[in-house]
This record gives C-alpha cells, sequence and structure tokens, in this order.
C-alpha cells in the first residue's frame, strides 16, 4: 500500500488532499505545528471508509529534526513513502517591503521557501536511495511572474519555489524520481484571510472579492482535481495547473449570467 506525505495537511488544501488519498487506499501521515488542529483532522478522517491507515505527527517543517522525526516514523509505521507534497505556507496582508518588519520577512522565508528546500532535501536522500518516489511542491501568486502591489515578499517566495522546483527536477532527470508543480490557482480558504499563519486578519476590498468570486473555487474541488491527476500520473516532471488560460475566460463568461458568492459560503 503506498503512503503519501502532504505538509501543513490539517487544514484547507493540505486536508482536502489527504482526504482524497485516504478515500483512494493510501496511507496518510497527517502533520501540522498546530496540535489542536492536527488532532480534529485525524478524528474526521477516520469517519470516512477506507482500507488504508492513518498516522498523525506533530511538526514543524521549518525545524530539520522535525522533518527527519516526521520521515523516520513514517517509515517505521508503514515501511514507504511513495508522495511527498510540499503544502504548508503562509500567507502576507497587504504591505509594502519598508513596512514590513523583520519577524514578517523571516517567517515568510523561513515557511515559505526554507521549509520547502528543507523537506525536499531530506526526502530526496530517501527517494535517491530507493531510487523512486514522486515529490510535489505546490506554487502560488508569483510563481508565474504575476506581481500585486503589497504581495511582493509573498510573490518572491513563490517565484523562488518555482524555480528550486525546476530545478531539482533537472538534478534528478537520471533518477526514477517525479519532481512536478501543483498550481492550485485562487482558493477560497482561511488562508486568504489570515497572515503569517498567527490569525492577523486580512481584510479584502470589494474589487477582489469580485474578481476571487470569479475565479476562485473551493478548496475541495481544486483538491479532487490534483489527487486525481498525481494518481494517474506517469511523468517525470509534471505541471498541474487548475485555472488554465480557456477556464478563466469561461469564468468571465458565465459570470456576465451568474454569481457566485465564495465568501458567504465560506
Amino acid at each position: 500500500m503506498k503512503t503519501v506525505i502532504i505538509t501543513g495537511s490539517a487544514r484547507g488544501f493540505g486536508y482536502e488532499m489527504s482526504k482524497l488519498f485516504y478515500i483512494n487506499g493510501y496511507n496518510v501521515v497527517l502533520n501540522d505545528i498546530n496540535e489542536e488542529a492536527l488532532d480534529n483532522a485525524y478524528k474526521s478522517l477516520l469517519s470516512f471508509n477506507s482500507s488504508a491507515r492513518l498516522l498523525k505527527i506533530k511538526c514543524d517543517v521549518t525545524n530539520v529534526s522535525d522533518i527527519s522525526n516526521l520521515i523516520d516514523i513514517t517509515l517505521k509505521e508503514f515501511g514507504n513513502i511513495d508522495i511527498f507534497i510540499n503544502n504548508v505556507g503562509v500567507n502576507q496582508n497587504l504591505n509594502k517591503v519598508w513596512n514590513l518588519t523583520d519577524n514578517e520577512i523571516n517567517k515568510l522565508v523561513d515557511i515559505d521557501i526554507k521549509a520547502t528546500i528543507l523537506a525536499s532535501r531530506e526526502i530526496m536522500k530517501l527517494f535517491i536511495k530507493q531510487n523512486s518516489g514522486s515529490l510535489y511542491n505546490v506554487y502560488g501568486l508569483g510563481s508565474g511572474d504575476e506581481q500585486v502591489k503589497g504581495m511582493t515578499m509573498y510573490g518572491t517566495t513563490k517565484r523562488a519555489i518555482r524555480y528550486f522546483t525546476e530545478g531539482l527536477a533537472k538534478e534528478v532527470k537520471d533518477y526514477n524520481i517525479t519532481v512536478g508543480a501543483i498550481v492550485p490557482s485562487i482558493m477560497v480558504t482561511n488562508f486568504m484571510f489570515t497572515s503569517l499563519g498567527d490569525d492577523k486578519k486580512i481584510e479584502l476590498d470589494e474589487k477582489t472579492k469580485k474578481i476571487y468570486n470569479i475565479l476562485g473555487d473551493r478548496p475541495e474541488t481544486i483538491a479532487q482535481f490534483m489527487v486525481k491527476r498525481i494518481i494517474k500520473n506517469k511523468r517525470k516532471n509534471p505541471k498541474f495547473t487548475f485555472l488554465t488560460k480557456k477556464r478563466a475566460m469561461w469564468r468571465f463568461f458565465k459570470a456576465l449570467f451568474s454569481k457566485r458568492d465564495l465568501f458567504k459560503e465560506n
């Protein structure tokens, strides 16, 4: 039975992907720095019918020893790791670079860049040793060179993740290892409304909400799209994009005749 680890999987997109892998018969390792959220996610997944097994591990993915512990415990419990998804990340409040504090910059760099690099390095040691495994990194605003005022630091981290992912894919080309990208686009989750993972409220203006209502989706919708493709994937360097140009154009056309309010639903 295959095993999957998704970082930051107690909530939002990470949880929804974990749920689908579990339902599809994958052993799932839930992990998060928030122990209460982790416990709730674990109890929630146990309510679903699956032939697979669940494991929960508290983990700070900015800490190398925590990452090593996550991998070691998983191997002891299940004997293998087949898929590793770097999903964890934090958002920033709209703010110019010169107004950001040292702490804000450090948290964005540590969680949105450093954590992915460290986790990728550690899991790649195992994948190289066994000459198999799939690593996926989650992209975000900035990975496609988008620029939004007040989001420069966040966008910088995501552009860096794209460079890192593409470079790593080339470095493992001689191995039976997959290094791919997940591009979820706009998801209406708690991530959108909080800054730096500490529940500092982010207020979205009406213009932004209007665009998000047209182009955005719930995490469970995007998770279904991504997990289905990850399970079926045979390519070494896939890039799974939910909001393609064609889909975005269709959304704008549909918006002329029907309106959605994802924020009311949230």
